[in-house]
């Protein structure tokens, strides 16, 4: 039975994902079509790579992964659909496939789309082309996609004695994780000491196995379960209670003091001794 999930900008507070969901399972209605999420940033391309590249990891061979986010930030021309890692991804052509799978992947097909005025009229037309290809079991006789746009996740920096990354996502708890995975971590570390240090003199000297390791309202920095340094507060909201920010590339692009200044509230910097 082929799945379908879903991962959006749109909000669930009117009918376009119902709506949406209609259209697929009117095609065809053996789809098993699940929710990742409809509460994706329009702009933040980094925050929705995480959270769909962490996701879509979990899904069986052959899932087909829909995403719209910030469709009409340019006139829509055609949807790009790739093969990656066994699995589909549909979206449109503005870098958030790379910022996905962090490479180009090797299988691309774009799906033309002229005249389509609306949402709706734009997710018919994947629907249809979504459910072709699932009919033919993968994505021989489409048109090969060319040139796309490419956009690539936010990398750590580095020097001999430190790590600086960005705030790349902020939960629903204001735990705050950052884009060091464990293995840039312990690369760099090779056994050292560390402080870990944001907002200018904050520090955690620790990893944490989890929240419950440390008292009550006690700041604790682990590994969460994508594999992302994460700074927190034991039952507390680290980003409310010490102002951090998820980090907004096109704030950083736009330069000046308030650019700078704001810098500190969305960068962490690791120290080894």
């Amino acid at each position: 039975m082929p799945i379908l999930t879903l991962s959006t900008d749109i909000g669930q507070r009117d009918f376009l994902v119902g709506a949406i969901k209609g259209q697929f399972l009117s095609l065809d209605p053996a789809l098993q079509v699940c929710d990742i999420t409809h509460q994706l940033s329009q702009t933040n391309f980094p925050q929705a790579a995480y959270i769909c590249g962490n996701a879509f990891r979990y899904f069986p061979a052959g899932t087909h992964h829909f995403i719209l986010v910030n469709v009409f930030e340019s006139p829509v021309t055609h949807l790009l659909i790739a093969k990656f890692n066994g699995q589909f991804i549909t979206c449109p052509d503005n870098g958030l496939l790379t910022m996905i799978t962090a490479e180009k992947p090797r299988e691309i097909v774009r799906i033309p789309a002229g005249g389509q005025r609306t949402l709706l009229e734009l997710t018919q037309l994947a629907a249809a082309a979504i459910t072709r290809i699932i009919q033919r079991g993968g994505l021989a006789g489409e048109v090969a996609a060319g040139e796309i746009v490419e956009k690539y996740p936010l990398r750590p920096t580095y020097g001999p004695d430190w790590i600086e990354g960005q705030i790349l996502f902020i939960d629903n708890f204001e735990n705050v994780v950052i884009n060091i995975t464990q293995k840039e971590f312990n690369d760099h570390s090779k056994g050292r000491r560390f402080k870990i240090v944001f907002k200018r003199n904050e520090v955690i000297d620790a990893i944490s196995d989890n929240y419950a390791a440390v008292p009550e309202t006690e700041k604790l920095a682990w590994f969460n379960s994508a594999g992302y340094l994460e700074i927190a507060l034991r039952n507390g909201n680290m980003a409310g209670l010490f102002g951090l920010q998820g980090f907004n590339e096109q704030m950083q692009q736009s330069g000046g003091s308030q650019s700078h200044n704001k810098w500190f509230y969305q960068t962490v910097r690791v120290f080894f001794e």
